[in-house]
């Protein structure tokens, strides 16, 4: 048997990359049996666990899929699908949840500012709302008492944010100005997207004008906030272009480990030093200590303040924290973007006003050792203030223990399938790097359907290249199907860019053509070579 007949859909994936495709806006692709009909649908009574973490770009897609009277396009009903997610993407969703939210996290720079009365603002664009409401506010969804949150529209009239790197960054800028004008804002947070944004694609020159845009209005509205005599600190919440090429000289559209910028723009505050090094949870601390505040015992994080100096006692003082979001460091100027870029402004705040680095990846933010950062472990801890284990760590660490394989909301869908002789579809990312999840989960899932006897597995792949070498999604596509092979079970039926299947902005053209590839089988058909190992098709 040759390297196509065992993997048709691995070799369907590399015929795409010859066609001008690539990962993550890949057209999709469906198996299709020898009747000329595609196989493993997902049909009336089946059973789907759908194994990303992350969560907030998967709610869209769980709703086609399992929500009754959903409107925003004609979907098939009613499909009752037994389904689990992996974690909870939302508490309205109508699904089995494996590995439940241990709930928002307590004492939040948010929460705080709040229960002492002071007065909050949080300023961003559409794309990164869930970033400075839920997940600053430690997983909590509503504002505080006191918070504001203004969220400029993302533009509608360009395909990809490579068409206009801007982004909507005058009108955020504008919204920020007003605020500074405002002295009940007491705290305000400010989120640029732009270069984490524009930097998952692959336009060089693109991201150097999100870099550029991104210093120019970070310059425009720190002027505004020190005449009116805000205090302000600049950082970021992970790295992003600043190491743009792997070694081998290939482009790296994907997050880092790089450390992250932080400086302290304070007048009132002249002569004070920082500390070498610290981490993002040191941020909220050092908010509060510039607000003077007191900072909560489950804040383990520190002021990156030295010594005893402390802010004069002002019952009107106020705070701005820009985040640079996706600005990482790094000395060496090859394939570093941030370096090539015009940078001005935070060339001339890095002469003139205290700065430091903060460790804005792995361990520092409750991620794997030597894993790359993001923007959900970002806020989360800019705003927790400690350090907090990601869904990951859990579930690799139920892997490890075995209590995996015995989760009652993946065993639950699977004796129900096997109860009412339907098929399991697993639908997901697939990728070693995604912060949205890895293929050491799909391949526990396909374990643990084994031990439970699960007679149809379907597997639905999206491909996302950020942080991945060119084509990666081919050589994953077929390391599915070499696991297949081994246990005997389970057929890669399907396979999606992300950028149609995980989407957070209501595109939902985007949603409903990857509904469309699950239910109906609309894509390009891909022959099938051999018998699946399962006992039927469908």
């Amino acid at each position: 048997m040759g390297a196509d007949d065992r993997f048709v859909m691995s070799s369907a994936v590399r015929a795409a990359y010859r066609s001008g495709e690539e990962d993550e806006t890949m057209e999709p692709l469906v198996l299709y049996g020898s009747d000329d009909r595609p196989l493993g649908r997902i049909s009336p009574g089946d059973g789907v666990i759908f194994y990303n973490i992350r969560g907030e770009r998967e709610i869209e897609l769980t709703r086609s899929l399992t929500e009754e009277g959903f409107q925003p396009f004609a979907v098939q009903e009613p499909l009752q699908l037994s389904f689990a997610t992996m974690i909870e993407y939302d508490r309205g969703l109508n699904v089995r949840v494996a590995f439940p939210s241990e709930g928002a996290i307590g004492d939040t720079l948010s929460e705080v500012i709040s229960r002492h009365g002071l007065g909050q603002v949080k300023i961003t664009e559409a794309e990164k709302a869930v970033h400075v409401g839920y997940f600053l506010n430690g997983k909590r969804n509503g504002p505080f008492p006191g918070e504001e949150r203004i969220i400029v529209p993302t533009r509608k009239d360009v395909a990809f944010f490579d068409e206009a790197p801007e982004m909507s960054i005058e009108a955020i800028r504008e919204a920020v100005v007003a605020q500074i004008h405002d002295s009940s804002r007491r705290f305000i947070f400010v989120n640029f997207p732009n270069v984490d944004v524009v930097g998952h694609i692959e336009n060089e020159g693109a991201i150097i004008r999100a870099v550029e845009a991104v210093d120019r209005e970070a310059g425009l509205v720190i002027e505004e906030a020190l005449r009116e005599n805000l205090s302000v600190i600049v950082t970021a919440d992970h790295g992003t272009v600043e190491r743009w090429l792997y070694p081998d000289g290939a482009v790296d559209t994907g997050h880092t480990d790089s450390p992250v910028p932080f400086v302290l723009v304070c007048p009132e505050a002249e002569g004070v030093t920082l500390h070498g090094s610290g981490e993002l949870t040191d941020v909220a601390p050092t908010v509060l200590a510039l607000l003077g505040l007191p900072k909560p015992d489950s804040m383990t994080g520190r002021s990156l303040i030295e010594g005893a100096w402390k802010v004069e006692a002002r019952k009107d003082r106020r705070v701005l924290l820009l985040i640079l979001d996706g600005w990482g460091e790094r000395e060496s100027d090859r394939g570093n973007l941030i370096a090539q870029a015009r940078t001005p402004t935070m060339d001339k705040l890095k002469g003139t006003w205290p700065h430091t680095r903060l460790a804005a990846a792995g361990e520092a933010v409750g991620l794997p050792p030597s894993t790359v950062g993001n923007s959900e472990a970002g806020h989360l801890h800019i705003g927790a203030g400690r350090r907090i284990y990601a869904d990951r760590v859990r579930i690799d660490r139920a892997i490890a223990d075995g209590s995996f394989f015995t989760n009652e909301a993946f065993l639950g869908v699977m004796e129900a399938v096997k109860r009412d002789r339907r098929s399991l579809h697993l639908l997901g990312i697939v990728s070693f790097f995604s912060s949205h999840g890895s293929l050491d989960h799909l391949f526990a899932l396909m374990e643990t359907a084994r031990r439970a006897g699960v007679g149809e597995v379907f597997i639905h792949a999206m491909l996302g290249r950020r942080g991945e070498l060119p084509e990666s999604g081919a050589r994953y596509i077929e390391s599915v199907e070499k696991r297949s092979e081994d246990i005997r079970l389970g057929r890669v039926v399907s396979v999606i860019g992300r950028y149609w299947s995980m989407d957070r902005e209501e595109n939902w053209d985007r949603i409903e053509k990857t509904y469309r590839m699950l239910v109906y089988g609309e894509g390009t058909p891909v022959a099938e070579r051999r018998k699946s190992h399962g006992s039927q098709h469908r």
